[in-house]
C-alpha cells in the first residue's frame, strides 16, 4: 500500500463494512463509528460491496446473521467481492468477522450441508452439543480470556459479557488461533485470531460497553507492529 495508507492506518482510516446481504450492517457501521468517536480515532467507515474499495481499504469488517452457507454463497455472488477480501487480508489488512464473519474464516461450515469456508483458521463450523441446554444460545454470556493475550482484548477484565446468538460454533480448531472462550454446556470459542485476521462469535455491535472496547482496539490494531498497537 502507499505511504499515505500506511500513515492513515495510524488512525484507523477506511474501514469497510462488507456488504453481501448477510446483514446486521447498519449497526455494525454505527458500532465501529460510535467507537471510534469515543475513542478519538478518525475513520471512513463505509458500507460497500465495491472490490475496489475493500482492496484499498486500511480496514475490514465482515458482518453476519443467519446461515453459514448462505453467507458464503452470498460473498462468492458478488464478482470481485471475494477475491478483493482475500487479497487485502494477504497483505496485512487488519480483519474482523462478526459472528457468521467469524464463522466464514474457518475451512467449512456444516449447516445445510457442508460449505467451503475461506480457510483462515482450522476447524470446521458444527452444531453445538449443549445437553440440557436451549439452542441457539440467546443473550449475554462471560468471556474468558487471559488478560493482556492479545490487543483486541486490551482495557478487558475477568467478569466481562458479550451477546450471542448462534447455533454453530468453531471445533477442531486450533488452540492457538483462540483468544477468549465462552462456557456453554461446555467451551465454546469467542474471539479468534492469526495473524492480521480475528473474529468474534459473539456480537460486537450488540455488545455495548464491551463491544465498543473490542471495535476501538481494533480500529488500533497494527498486527505488524511488536505491540500490536499502531
Amino acid at each position: 500500500m502507499s505511504g499515505t495508507s500506511q500513515a492513515r492506518r495510524s488512525f484507523g482510516g477506511r474501514v469497510a463494512v462488507i456488504d453481501y446481504q448477510g446483514g446486521n450492517l447498519a449497526s455494525a457501521s454505527r458500532a465501529l463509528q460510535e467507537a471510534a468517536d469515543r475513542a478519538g480515532i478518525a475513520v471512513e467507515v463505509r458500507v460497500t460491496s465495491d472490490p475496489a474499495w475493500v482492496r484499498d481499504a486500511d480496514r475490514i469488517v465482515l458482518p453476519g446473521q443467519g446461515a453459514f452457507a448462505d453467507c458464503a454463497r452470498g460473498l462468492s455472488a458478488v464478482s470481485g467481492l471475494r477475491a478483493a477480501l482475500e487479497d487485502a487480508t494477504a497483505a496485512g489488512v487488519p480483519f474482523l468477522g462478526i459472528c457468521i464473519g467469524m464463522q466464514l474464516m474457518a475451512e467449512r461450515g456444516l449447516e445445510h450441508g457442508e460449505t467451503p469456508g475461506l480457510g483462515w483458521i482450522q476447524g470446521e463450523i458444527a452444531p453445538m452439543l449443549v445437553p440440557g441446554l436451549r439452542l441457539p444460545q440467546m443473550g449475554w454470556n462471560e468471556l474468558v480470556f487471559t488478560p493482556g493475550g492479545h490487543p483486541l482484548t486490551e482495557g478487558l477484565k475477568h467478569g466481562d459479557h458479550g451477546y450471542f446468538v448462534h447455533s454453530y460454533a468453531l471445533s477442531g480448531f486450533d488452540p492457538a488461533d483462540l483468544v477468549a472462550i465462552t462456557r456453554y454446556g461446555g467451551d465454546v470459542p469467542a474471539l479468534v485470531a492469526r495473524g492480521n485476521r480475528a473474529g468474534t462469535q459473539f456480537h460486537v455491535e450488540k455488545s455495548q460497553r464491551v463491544g465498543l472496547r473490542i471495535l476501538a482496539n481494533f480500529l488500533r490494531w497494527d498486527p505488524g507492529h511488536p505491540a500490536g498497537r499502531a
